[in-house]
């Protein structure tokens, strides 16, 4: 199968290119998106290993896009990981509760990304 795909989902440039190169030097293959709708489509389109999802996103949030994948067939094994400066355990429960597999709060140690993608994928 070669190596796995992460799709790096974040409005913000400068958090997608810290997590696109943090996942390339650990031998990943990364895509990107900027937005919940882009998200979702590349999701559908290249069947990701795993989705680093920001929560706070232009038009659909992370949690919407969260629940609207894990919701579908074709989509819900894909592995998520909510990645958000949203750091109280009401934003984490809804996390979960929208089907996350883990959450990660930002700025992140890219030790603490490594050891939760290891334990996710």
């Amino acid at each position: 199968m070669g190596e796995k795909l992460i799709l790096v989902v974040d409005d913000s440039p400068t958090d997608r290119s810290i997590a696109e190169h943090a996942c390339r030097a650990r031998g990943f293959r990364v895509e990107t998106a900027a937005e919940g709708e882009e998200a979702l489509l590349k999701a559908m389109e290249l069947q990701p290993d795993l989705i680093l999802l920001d929560v706070i996103l232009p038009q659909k949030n992370g949690f919407q896009v969260c629940r609207q994948l894990k919701s579908s067939p074709e989509t819900q094994a894909i592995k998520i990981i909510m990645v958000t400066s949203k750091s109280q355990d009401s934003d984490r429960f809804w996390g979960i509760k929208q089907g996350a597999d883990g959450y990660l709060t930002k700025p992140f140690q890219e030790d603490e990304l490594y050891e939760l993608i290891d334990k996710t994928i």
